[in-house]
């Protein structure tokens, strides 16, 4: 009986408030009335503001309940001032507990301390009264031999110098890892040097050396870095231990590091199983996208007929069906990427989805416009064509835009979205039976024979180079008009992309056959008959010092 009074009286004076060391004991009172009074103090408590007590910088243990009206935090402040003033008396410093019906009660040299009441346990983070007043009591202990520690002027003395012992070794190594990396550069530049002796001078071949040197510089400085770092490391998590006020912040340190490995090794092995998932996926798509380019491209060479699929267009159908297949092996493998799930991820992928919704209605339109003109089959690489004013071969039809290289060595670009609103106009496209004609007009008077006009029209194309014969140039009268007849020669160009120059030589072998013949030329306007007839003699063609 005479224990149980002892057990309810500690009870008490660690649960109110801690009273000085020369308060006395109460009266033993008989036993129902002591079971029913710590039933009383036990049941008085109260869930409350969370409240660490702390105890030479350690965390000793956390206090959720209020207890005969004091809150969390007046006890864990009461408790806190009463230890230090049990450690600094000069007593042994031994901490204890002892059941108490349903609480726990700390005790340090015989005085009571502190009482953990079942309101106090954090049922949800899985606590249970034994474990949390087993790493409270040991978390006691220690910072009551830290605090006795702090009083030894020899053991401070002592740790101040392992310290500085510490430190200058640590000085010494980082000092050390400065000369292994310079001495590694200077090792690199003197072999980069010897291997520029031995080889020709190719500047390739310099530039990428260079770059390898480089690289293996910047290697080596970033392995002295983290070695650097691993050092300072090691050497802090030394120090702080060495003094007992620091010691906590060693032990915060080094559990965070080994958390963290702890956390990046377990999420590693975690994510091996959905890594190896979207490595499957990645495969497959590979697999069917190679047969997919073997497909089109067999189409394209035409080993491969289709009548819904064109040679033309088999490159740019292989490049939407690739992209698709690669896309939908994105959808499939996206829930097995690491950190998929994450808020950071959703967020980086909200932004990207808003960056690409907000520019992608200009480029939508220019992707829109492409596949229409491919798919029209209107042009493709190396026709010779016409937009609007323009003339030009066509080096290259892409996705936004088309390229166009001109006679005069210009390259103009033409958004698609453009291309598509003007007219086009191809004079590369042929088949076997029919050639694409180049056609210019002249105009003679009347008083001019149509048969011998027609002829010398026929007589000039024969004479020009790039004008096939097959088929035959042809030449008719397309207007009757008031003062003179119009005439039209329509000749097939053996290259489409020499267009140009070809017509240039056309139209001056029409001017010297009428010439020759002494036909008069009306173009451009008709105002009346001249005396004499306005052509060229032959003897005339080649002025004196041309």
């Amino acid at each position: 009986m005479a224990t149980l009074l002892r057990m309810a009286a500690a009870l008490a004076l660690a649960a109110s408030v801690a009273r000085p060391a020369s308060a006395q004991v109460p009266t033993p009172a008989p036993q129902p009335q002591t079971r029913t009074w710590v039933a009383e103090v036990i049941a008085s408590a109260r869930p409350d503001l969370p409240a660490t007590m702390k105890l030479a910088n350690r965390d000793i243990v956390v206090l959720r309940a209020s207890v005969l009206g004091r809150s969390s935090a007046d006890r864990a402040s009461a408790a806190a001032r009463l230890l230090r003033e049990i450690a600094l008396a000069g007593g042994p410093a031994r901490a204890t507990m002892t059941p108490v019906d349903e609480a726990m009660a700390f005790s340090v040299d015989g005085r009571s301390v502190l009482a953990v009441v079942p309101a106090d346990v954090d049922t949800l983070a899985g606590e249970t009264m034994e474990t949390k007043s087993a790493a409270a009591l040991a978390r006691m202990q220690q910072a009551l031999d830290e605090m006795r520690e702090l009083e030894t002027p020899h053991a401070l003395l002592w740790g101040a110098v392992k310290a500085a012992g510490a430190t200058v070794i640590f000085a010494g190594l980082l000092w050390l890892l400065g000369r292994l990396d310079r001495a590694a550069g200077r090792r690199l530049a003197a072999a980069a040097r010897r291997h520029r002796a031995a080889t020709p001078a190719v500047a390739a071949a310099l530039l990428h050396q260079a770059r390898l040197v480089r690289y293996a510089k910047r290697a080596i400085d970033l392995a002295t870095l983290v070695l650097g770092l691993l050092f300072a490391y090691l050497w802090l998590l030394y120090v702080l231990r060495r003094f007992p006020y620091s010691r906590p912040w060693s032990d915060a340190l080094r559990g965070f590091l080994l958390d963290r490995l702890a956390w990046l090794g377990l999420g590693i092995a975690d994510a091996i199983p959905d890594l190896v998932t979207v490595a499957l996926i990645v495969m497959v798509t590979r697999v069917l996208a190679r047969l997919v380019q073997v497909f089109f491209v067999a189409v394209e060479e035409g080993r491969i007929t289709l009548s819904w699929l064109y040679p033309e267009t088999a490159a740019p159908t292989r490049k939407i069906a690739t992209g698709a297949l690669w896309l939908f092996a994105l959808v499939i493998a996206y829930p097995y990427l690491p950190g998929s799930g994450t808020d950071a991820f959703k967020g980086v992928s909200v932004f990207l989805g808003l960056i690409v919704s907000l520019g992608s209605t200009g480029i939508v339109n220019q992707l829109m416009s492409g596949l229409t003109i491919t798919y029209s089959r209107a042009v493709r690489a190396g026709d010779y064509v016409r937009v609007g004013e323009l003339e030009g071969t066509v080096a290259h039809l892409g996705t936004l835009s088309m390229k166009i290289d001109t006679p005069w060595s210009e390259q103009v670009t033409i958004p698609n979205s453009v291309l598509i609103s003007r007219e086009i106009t191809n004079y590369s496209r042929s088949t076997s039976e029919t050639t694409v004609f180049a056609t210019t007009t002249v105009s003679i008077g009347y008083d001019a024979p149509w048969r011998q006009v027609q002829s010398l029209l026929v007589l000039a194309a024969e004479r020009t180079p790039g004008v096939r014969r097959d088929p035959a140039p042809i030449a008719m009268q397309v207007g009757l008009d008031d003062f003179y007849v119009k005439y039209v020669l329509a000749v097939g160009l053996e290259d489409p992309r020499a267009r140009v120059p070809t017509l240039a030589a056309l139209y001056a072998n029409i001017q010297d056959a009428f010439n020759e013949a002494g036909v008069q030329i009306m173009s451009p306007h008709y105002l009346g008959d001249p005396q004499a007839k306005k052509v060229v003699p032959k003897d005339r063609w080649s002025p004196p010092g041309l």
